[in-house]
C-alpha cells in the first residue's frame, strides 16, 4: 500500500520580481491543475514519509524530486523567494484550496500536524455537504451500458448553464486523472487508486485504471461530481492509501515510479472541485414560498401556489387552494411559467383571487428577486398589437408550431396569444409568452426553415400560404424586427443525449436525444416513443440537462419506453391527440428566427434564407430586407 502519490495545484509559476509582488495572482478557470512530481517532505500520522509540500507555493509531490537538501521547496525560484520574501504565500492557503497572493503575509511556519490536521477537517466539511447530494441509481436502466451499447454521444455538461456546474465545468476531458476507490482489492478498508478518463457523457465519465494500458476489463462509469471522486493528490493530503488494483498488481514492483513517470504534466480536477459542486447546488427557493404560476385548468390566467419541494432547482408547486396537496405543478426554478406574487396584477393578466382570506401559517411571498429576469423592451415607438398574426409554439401540443394571433398587448413586453382555429370563445386558452421569447416567431418563419406549420383547424386552403391567409382574414404580420433573433454559442449537435423534461407530464424528466437543430431551436426526441410526442424546445430551456443529472440530485429518471409500450403507441396515439386535454401541464422556450414571405401587407419582400438544420452555434445570419 501507498501513503499517496502526488497533490495537484493550480499551474502558477514562482517569479520573484518585485513587479509582480505587489499584484494578486488570478487563478486561470478554464485549465485544469496539473500534475508536479516536486514539493517538501512530510510525514503521515501513521509514521509514513515520502511525500513532499514545498514550503512557498504549496506544491505537494515526490521527495525525492524535490530541490536542495533539506527539501523544503520544489524549485530554485521558490527557495529564493521564500528566502527573500518577495513571495506571499502559506502552505495553510493552498492546502485549503485558495490561491496564493502576492499582497498577503508570509505566515510563520506551522507545525505539520496543525497543517494536516486543518485541510483534514476542510475535506470533512465537503464530505459532509457531498453526503446531501448522494447519486441515485436508476432501476433496470444504465446510462453507461446504454451509450457503449449504441456508441452514443452525450451534450457537454458547458450546454446547460442553469444546470449544477454549467458555468465552471471548465477543460474536464478524455485523459484527465481522478483518484477513485479501488473496487479490484481484497483489503477488508477502503483504499484508492488513480484512474483516467476515457469518455465523458454528460456527468458520467468512463474510467480506466492507471496501468491498464488498452485493456478495458475493469472500465466502469461514476459521476465525476459524486463524492467518491478525487483530484490527485487528495489521498496524499487526507491520509488514505493508493492501492494498485489486484488484477495488474504483479506488472512493476515500484508503482511510485510508476506513477511520477504517468501522472507528471497530466491533468486532475481543481482541488476545490467537490466545493464547486455543492455551491452550484445550493438554491435560493425553499419550501413554503408562496409564487405565482400559470393555471393548468385555464391558460390565460394565474394562481397562487406554495413551493412543496425542490430537488435539483426543479420546484414542485401546490396551489394554495389543494387541501390534499394533490393539486400540483412541476417546473424549474428558472422556468418563465412562474412569477413573484403581485406580478399578475403589475402586468394587466388575469389572475384568479385564492378563497383563503390569509395566507397560511408559515407561508411566505417568494422575493422578487429570485426570478428569471427578461430583457427589457421599449414599446413607444413600432410594437405589437392585436390582432397581428405570427407563429408560435402550441403549449397544448410542442410538437407543432401553428399560425397563431396576439389577442391581447400588457405591460412590460408580455403578450397573450392565441392559436388560430381553435381558440375556446371565452379566451381560456390564450397563453401568455414575452415579446423576446423564443417560443414565437415571425411569419414566414416556418417555410424558411423547412418546418411544417399547423393551419388553423378547419381551414380548407391548403397547401397554407401565408399572403392568402393574411389577405382573407384582413390582417398583417407582426414586423420581423420586433422578434428575438439572438442565437447563443450553444455547442448543442443531431445527435446528442440529454435528459428532457416532458412538458406534457413535467413531473417527468425522460432519457432524450436532440433530432433536429435550427439555430437556438432544438427538435427534442423521447427515446423509445414515437416522434409525434417530439417537442421543440429552446437551447437554453430550463427543462433539459446533462446526461447524469438525475443521478446527481436524486431525481427519478424516465428510461426509454420498452417494447411493449412501443406497440401500443400506434394503437392509441391518434386517440390522445384527439382527445388532448386543456389541462395545460407545461410550455416550452422556443427559439426565434426568421422567415420568409413574398408579399406581406401589400409591400414587397425578399428573405435571405437561414439554413435550416443548421448546428451554427454562432450569431444567426438570417434577416429580411425591404426591396426598393
Amino acid at each position: 500500500m501507498f501513503d499517496g502519490y502526488d497533490s495537484c495545484s493550480e499551474d502558477t509559476s514562482s517569479s520573484s520580481s518585485s513587479d509582480e509582488s505587489e499584484e494578486e495572482v488570478a487563478p486561470l478557470p478554464s485549465s485544469l491543475p496539473i500534475i508536479k512530481n516536486n514539493g517538501q517532505v512530510y510525514t503521515y500520522p501513521d509514521g509514513k514519509s515520502g511525500m513532499a509540500t514545498c514550503e512557498m507555493c504549496g506544491m505537494v509531490g515526490v521527495r525525492d524530486a524535490f530541490y536542495s537538501k533539506t527539501k523544503r521547496f520544489c524549485s530554485v525560484s521558490c527557495s529564493r523567494s521564500y528566502s527573500s520574501n518577495s513571495k506571499k504565500a502559506s502552505i495553510l492557503a493552498r492546502l485549503q484550496g485558495k490561491p496564493p497572493t502576492k499582497k498577503a503575509k508570509v505566515l510563520q511556519k506551522q507545525p505539520l500536524v496543525a497543517k494536516l490536521a486543518a485541510y483534514a477537517q476542510y475535506q470533512a466539511t465537503l464530505q459532509n455537504q457531498a453526503k446531501t447530494k448522494a447519486a441515485v441509481p436508476v432501476e433496470g436502466f444504465s446510462w453507461g451500458n446504454y451509450i457503449n451499447s449504441n456508441s452514443f454521444t452525450a451534450a457537454p455538461v458547458t450546454c446547460f448553464r442553469h444546470a449544477p456546474m454549467g458555468t465552471c465545468w471548465g477543460d474536464i476531458s478524455e485523459g484527465v486523472r481522478v483518484e477513485v476507490p479501488n473496487t479490484d482489492c481484497s483489503l477488508p478498508t477502503k483504499v484508492f487508486w488513480i484512474a483516467g478518463i476515457v469518455k465523458l457523457a454528460g456527468y458520467n465519465a468512463l474510467l480506466r485504471y492507471e496501468g491498464f494500458e488498452n485493456d478495458s476489463s475493469l472500465d466502469f462509469w461514476c459521476n465525476i461530481c459524486g463524492s467518491d471522486i478525487h483530484p490527485v493528490g487528495w489521498c496524499a493530503t487526507s491520509g488514505k492509501p493508493l492501492v494498485p488494483p489486484r488484477t495488474i498488481q504483479h506488472k512493476y514492483t515500484n508503482w511510485k515510479a510508476f506513477l511520477v513517470k504517468r501522472l507528471t504534466g497530466a491533468k486532475t480536477l481543481p482541488p476545490d472541485f467537490s466545493q464547486k459542486v455543492s455551491e452550484s447546488m445550493q438554491y435560493p427557493f425553499k419550501t413554503a414560498m408562496r409564487v405565482e404560476v400559470v393555471d393548468k385548468t385555464h391558460l390565460c390566467r394565474t394562481r397562487v401556489a406554495v413551493v412543496d419541494s425542490v430537488i435539483g432547482g426543479r420546484l414542485r408547486l401546490v396551489y394554495e387552494e389543494s387541501e390534499d396537496k394533490s393539486d400540483d405543478f412541476w417546473c424549474h426554478m428558472y422556468s418563465p411559467l412562474i412569477h413573484h406574487v403581485g406580478w399578475s396584477r403589475s402586468i394587466g393578466h388575469r389572475f384568479k383571487r385564492s378563497d383563503l382570506t390569509k395566507k397560511q401559517d408559515g407561508h411566505f411571498d417568494a422575493p422578487p428577486h429570485l426570478f428569471l429576469k427578461v430583457k427589457e423592451v421599449d414599446s413607444a415607438g413600432e410594437w405589437f398589437k392585436e390582432g397581428m398574426k405570427l407563429e408560435a409554439i402550441d403549449p397544448l401540443n410542442l410538437s407543432a408550431i401553428c399560425v397563431a394571433t396576439i389577442r391581447k398587448v400588457l405591460a412590460d413586453g408580455y403578450l397573450m396569444i392565441g392559436i388560430d382555429g381553435s381558440e375556446a370563445a371565452d379566451g381560456s386558452d390564450w397563453f401568455c409568452y414575452h415579446a423576446t421569447s423564443p417560443s414565437i416567431f415571425p411569419v414566414g418563419f416556418c417555410e424558411i426553415n423547412m418546418i411544417e406549420l399547423t393551419p388553423p383547424r378547419g381551414y380548407a386552403k391548403l397547401p397554407f400560404k401565408w399572403f392568402d391567409y393574411l389577405r382573407e382574414t384582413d390582417s398583417i404580420a407582426a414586423p420581423v424586427k420586433l422578434f428575438n433573433k439572438e442565437v447563443p454559442n450553444h455547442g448543442f449537435h443531431v445527435g446528442m443525449k440529454l435528459e428532457a423534461v416532458d412538458l406534457m407530464e413535467p413531473r417527468l424528466v425522460c432519457v432524450a436525444t436532440v433530432t433536429r437543430i435550427i439555430h437556438r431551436l432544438l427538435r427534442i426526441h423521447f427515446d423509445g416513443w414515437e416522434e409525434e410526442y417530439d417537442q421543440w424546445v429552446d437551447c437554453e430551456s430550463p427543462d433539459l440537462y446533462p446526461v447524469g443529472w438525475c443521478q446527481l440530485t436524486g431525481y427519478q429518471l424516465q428510461p426509454p419506453a420498452p417494447q411493449s409500450s412501443r406497440d401500443s403507441q400506434s394503437s392509441s396515439s391518434k386517440q390522445k391527440k384527439k382527445a388532448k386535454s386543456q389541462q395545460y401541464k407545461g410550455h416550452k422556450k422556443m427559439p426565434s428566427l426568421q422567415l420568409k414571405e413574398e408579399l406581406l401587407d401589400g409591400e414587397e419582400y425578399s428573405f435571405l434564407q437561414g439554413a435550416s438544420d443548421q448546428e451554427s452555434n454562432g450569431s444567426a445570419s438570417y434577416y429580411i430586407k425591404q426591396e426598393p
